[in-house]
């Protein structure tokens, strides 16, 4: 190499970090979002289930044949409603001997009790004859019990399931026959951690979704909190009651539910992608003189898409929402106006 090619190729290594120097790098193009405030109330999020006010699976409690079916699948039942009628012509005679038995020691005490009254009889007499008839009166009130035992009637108001049944069957005492339910007014039984218990009271409103029903929300009303804290998973059982007249809801459903808990405040808020985790806790990105700085926060309860900041962050701070995967602490940013969604072709 000669010497002149040797100067040169030094002077162009000499040139090449003043013209980096010069050029400096180029920001980063990043969506931002500035901080407010958001009235927030102390809530806690569960999950539960749907049930019924009441609920039943009616059975026999005395063997025998179907003989009528007194109701139509799925519609509603009025308490006391004889749905299902066994074959009750063994027991239907057995209370017509009852009562003949029992005619028959009624009007036998009738004319003792005369002839005692007469001095025609002793108190013996008198006292066999008023015996038999008390037995008689029992005999009676069995066969009435029995008899009455051979048709299955609805313990209350509600709707009848898909019976397991048809005329004819030959059932045994406790068979399933049919499931009734009363959902005017659900319940949701729900767990939370054992920690609240001292802020959980009967009375507390409910807010309840349902999976199968997304835009709908429902207000319920906490009716009962169980004493017994579970052992296992130190977490306490909540029932809540909600009116369903409307029949929106059905028994059995998922549901998701947020408790309230205190008075509403006013907190910070931000989105929750402005969030980046990491092992040692969360930071954002401020944008602050068209730079990013990495900032430490503490966040609280979480409402929707909002996450609350407790510590870290002041009112009208601007934090990145998007493009954090490219920054580090101090590196230019550009903010840039939120990309719309490409529309569905």
């Amino acid at each position: 190499m000669n010497k002149v090619m040797l100067v040169g190729l030094l002077a162009v290594c000499a040139a090449g970090p003043l013209v980096a120097q010069n050029g400096g790098a180029q920001p980063t193009a990043v969506e931002a979002h500035t901080v407010t405030r958001l009235s927030l109330g102390d809530e806690v999020s569960a999950v539960g289930t749907l049930r019924s006010a009441e609920s039943v699976i009616l059975r026999p409690e005395t063997p025998g044949r179907i003989a009528k079916i007194g109701f139509v699948e799925g519609r509603p039942v009025k308490r006391g409603e004889a749905l299902i009628s066994l074959d009750a012509a063994v027991q239907s005679a057995e209370q017509q001997q009852a009562r003949a038995s029992l005619a028959l020691a009624r009007a036998n005490f009738q004319r003792t009790e005369d002839l005692f009254n007469k001095r025609f009889v002793s108190q013996r007499a008198l006292d066999e004859a008023r015996a038999g008839l008390r037995v008689a009166e029992a005999a009676d009130q069995v066969a009435a019990a029995r008899l009455a035992r051979m048709t299955v009637r609805a313990p209350f108001d509600g709707i009848v399931g898909i019976r397991q049944v048809s005329i004819g069957d030959y059932v045994k005492e406790g068979a399933d026959l049919v499931n009734i339910e009363a959902i005017d007014t659900l319940k949701v039984d729900f767990r939370l951690p054992e920690r609240l218990i001292a802020s959980l009271r009967v009375g507390q409103k409910v807010t309840l979704w349902a999976d199968a029903l997304a835009d709908a929300q429902f207000t319920a009303t906490v009716a009962a909190i169980d004493p017994l804290v579970d052992a296992e998973g130190r977490a306490v059982r909540l029932r809540a009651t909600l009116d369903n007249r409307a029949g929106r809801l059905r028994p059995g459903m998922f549901a998701r539910v947020r408790l309230s808990l205190g008075e509403v405040r006013e907190a910070l808020v931000v989105p929750e992608q402005a969030l980046v985790p990491t092992a040692a806790g969360q930071f954002v990105y401020r944008v602050v003189e068209g730079k990013a700085v990495q900032t430490p926060v503490k966040v609280g309860q979480r409402q929707g898409t909002s996450v609350e900041i407790t510590e870290g962050l002041s009112e009208g701070a601007e934090v990145v929402t998007a493009g954090q995967i490219k920054l580090r602490d101090g590196a230019p940013v550009k903010v840039v106006a939120p990309v719309a969604p490409a529309a569905a072709r």
